[in-house]
């Protein structure tokens, strides 16, 4: 008898349930039915055109694309020291700065070089699923903090406290600023905070900064609100990447602030999981820090700006419930309320909205398995124009309800 082969148990994570609904969008739009997609954190548009020139030119020229150095391209390394200068007024040394596959890239190098197997780290409920999805799978226990409103949908010292009087200890805490799918996010005195506990304890904070870039200023303030967690430790890991703010997405190109006591492990495990990052996407990301790639991904940020604008504006008339401050990135967060009605869950609003009014939103249960039920995600990253017409075929399919 042929022995049967078995799947891994630890790879066994949950799909997206954005997924299927991507796939049934493609599907209705194949069929010839008008969808607005508000699904997808990717913003419209594609990278800026001095960096798609310069992999025009990089190409055209037959240049060699051959192996990198496993961390990255020195120039590129230096081109991101000097982003930091720009943006938080801190020097990074080029050798703690890690170019990496994506921002996807860098969370499975970090979390296999900072945890051991059984390790506990802390994360928010809700949060982005990847998060916990790579940690289980490499055996890390992780300890959801099940945040509210009162705490911006943030991590919490008080949250902390009880996580680490249950557990025993943590190990490491995933911090996000602004947040996926909430766009909520942690002042500099709180972050500073957050970063003090975690220091005093020997727990590891690791910050996504992926939507650094993309938020939005108090009401009559000029300040921007995103710190880096580098102004304040330079023992914490950053994650960011050139996909949302620079709009490159599909280049796979991310990178890491590592610290010192990790370089050297991150290296090693860098060149034996990928090699090196993509070469092409590396040498042309070098554009996006010329004054016309800020430029031109500054107009996005205000572009994104007005489309979050007139979601706030309608939200009365949608007549949702709680919804978490949209300090950044480009995702409204919301429970249904009374629009949930006789749907069982925020699964099947989406999946009736879809197919009824062309409108595609993510339900809740893709960020929080505990209370997602009830909550959708709409990202304003197709801009404006898709928003407002979005909203009116809400309000439509809502007043049949």
């Amino acid at each position: 008898m042929q022995r049967s082969l078995k799947v891994a148990g630890r790879a066994k994570v949950p799909a997206f349930e954005v997924m299927s609904i991507l796939h049934r969008v493609a599907a209705l739009r194949a069929a010839g039915r008008d969808v607005v997609s508000l699904c997808a954190g990717e913003p419209g548009g594609g990278a800026p055109l001095a960096v798609s020139r310069r992999a025009a030119e990089i190409h055209l020229a037959g240049t060699p694309m051959t192996y990198t150095p496993a961390l990255g391209i020195l120039e590129l390394r230096q081109a991101i020291a000097g982003h930091y200068k720009r943006w938080y007024n801190i020097e990074v040394p080029a050798s703690n700065i890690a170019i990496t596959t994506g921002s996807s890239g860098a969370f499975m190098l970090l979390f296999l070089a900072a945890f051991n197997a059984g390790d506990k780290v802390a994360l928010a409920r809700p949060g982005y699923p990847a998060y916990a999805n790579i940690l289980r799978t490499l055996g890390v226990e992780v300890v959801e903090l099940a945040a509210g409103l009162e705490s911006r949908y943030q991590p919490s010292i008080e949250l902390l406290e009880a996580a680490w009087k249950e557990h025993g200890h943590l190990d490491g805490l995933m911090l996000a600023s602004p947040a996926n799918p909430t766009g909520t996010m942690v002042s500099g005195a709180e972050l500073a905070e957050l970063a003090a506990w975690c220091r005093e304890r020997g727990v590891r904070l690791i910050s996504d900064e992926i939507y650094h870039g993309i938020d939005y200023p108090e009401p009559g303030s000029q300040a921007r609100r995103s710190v880096s967690a580098w102004e304040i430790d330079t023992d914490t890991v950053v994650i960011s990447s050139f996909s949302k703010y620079w709009g490159m997405t599909g280049w796979r190109l991310g990178w890491a602030l590592v610290p010192d006591d990790l370089v050297g492990t991150v290296d090693a495990l860098a060149g034996n999981v990928a090699l090196c990052p993509p070469a092409p996407a590396q040498y042309a990301a070098l554009a996006a820090f010329g004054e016309e790639s800020y430029r031109e991904a500054e107009a996005r940020v205000a572009e994104f700006s007005r489309a979050r604008g007139a979601l706030l504006e309608a939200l009365p008339r949608l007549g949702w419930g709680e919804c978490a401050p949209a300090d950044g990135a480009f995702y409204l967060y919301a429970d249904l309320g009374d629009a949930l009605g006789s749907f069982a869950n925020s699964s099947e609003y989406c999946a009736a909205l879809l197919e009824a009014e062309g409108v595609a939103i993510v339900p809740g249960i893709d960020f929080d398995k505990v209370d997602g039920g009830r909550r959708v995600r709409l990202s304003f990253a197709a801009g404006l124009g898709p928003v407002i017409e979005a909203i009116e075929r809400i309000v439509r399919f809502q007043a049949r309800l």
